[in-house]
This record gives C-alpha cells, structure tokens and sequence, in this order.
C-alpha cells in the first residue's frame, strides 16, 4: 500500500521545469532559472526531439512523487500539454503540486505548425486542480493570443499577456525573463526575491486581471 504524505504549503516547493519539444538550450530562460534559482530542476523527459503523450506523462508523473516536499510545475511550449494531460489523468489532489506556470502552450488541434504536436491533441478540457497561470504572446506563431486566452479559461488558469515575446523562447532574447519570475512568485508560498539589477521594466508586460484570484 502506497504511504500517504502529508504536504504543506508552507513547505520551500521543488521548482519543476518541463520544457517543450526540442527541449530548451543554453539561451532559454528555462535554463537560466536553472542556474539561478534555488531548488529548480528540470524534469528529463526523453525524446526530445520525438515527443511521446504518455511517456512524458509518465516522467512527470515520477518526478513529482519522488519529491520529499510540494512542487510547482513551470512548462513551456508541448511541455504545458504534457502538464494538463498528467494532471487530467492524475488528478493530484493531495496537496503535492502548489501550482503550475504554463507559458506558451502551442496549438496541437487546428493549425499545428509542426505535426508532431498533434501527438498531444486533443486539449484536454478539465480544469487544473491546482493554481495555475497562463502566459501567452502577442506574436506567438504557435497560438494566436486569442486562442490562448480561450485554452486559460478552460484549464481555469489565470492569464498573464507577455506583450510581443513570439514563442517565449532563447529566440525571444529574455534573458531570465523577469516579468515569468514575477508570475513564479505569485506561485511561491515565499516569494524568491529579484536582485536590484534584475528589476527590468516590463514594457508593455502585464498579468490580467484574472491573476489577481490567485491571490484570493
């Protein structure tokens, strides 16, 4: 029988990063929180390059219950699919993940600009049982802003408008992407503090107002 633990959220959480399709380079913002961040580590989801539903699922999965302690969930690209179809399978409901910060989920039903993401269709339609955030692009090639705020009100995520940041990816030039640090925080029981040289200003960055019942 499967011991039952007892989670906190007062507990300092295990950052989880799950990148997307290709995984994320040394120019990723992924990467860069990596280094920065205290207790964030990526999950290792294998076939990177040739993404399979259920074995990412699956990696998520082990990742998170073999953590001694809560967890928040930061995706990026196919790696947001991979998130919602573990949760819709799962169903966490003990308290283990605190939260997810879902940034740039493609379009893997309509119009896929690659096939390989219709590996991961259709959307699942559930709500996430666990605060989440939604982060999207203007100029986003893989998902009009639209279509993302759309998929937000379906998972019941927040949603937060990156302004014009294309795929939010290494191309993007963000550097650690302070305005996605500022949404992390939102996700933290103990905010993890920006240096003064950090503070960049967001220019036309701007959670929305949906954000602010995460806070509730």
């Amino acid at each position: 029988m499967t011991q039952q633990r007892s989670f906190s959220a007062a507990q300092d959480p295990l950052i989880l990063t799950v990148p997307g399709l290709g995984n994320s380079g040394p120019g990723h913002w992924q990467t860069q929180w990596e280094q920065d961040l205290p207790d964030c580590r990526r999950i290792d989801l294998g076939l990177w390059d040739d993404p399979h539903r259920n074995t990412w699922v699956n990696k998520i999965n082990l990742a998170v219950h073999r953590s001694d302690r809560p967890v928040v969930l930061v995706a990026h690209s196919l790696g947001c699919l991979a998130v919602a179809w573990w949760a819709e399978f799962e169903k966490p409901a003990d308290g283990r993940v605190l939260g997810a910060l879902l940034v740039a989920p493609p379009d893997v039903e309509v119009r896929p600009i690659d096939r390989r993401l219709t590996r991961f269709a259709p959307f699942p339609n559930g709500e996430l049982p666990f605060p989440s955030i939604l982060v999207a692009s203007r100029d986003d090639p893989y998902m009009g802003i639209g279509q993302a705020r759309h998929l937000a009100r379906t998972w019941g995520c927040g949603f937060a408008d990156a302004g014009e940041a294309g795929h939010i990816n290494a191309e993007s030039g963000l550097g650690e992407w302070t305005f996605g640090r500022l949404l992390l925080n939102q996700l933290l029981p103990k905010p993890v503090a920006l240096e003064s040289s950090q503070r960049a200003p967001l220019g036309s960055f701007h959670p929305d107002r949906a954000l602010r019942r995460l806070g509730a």
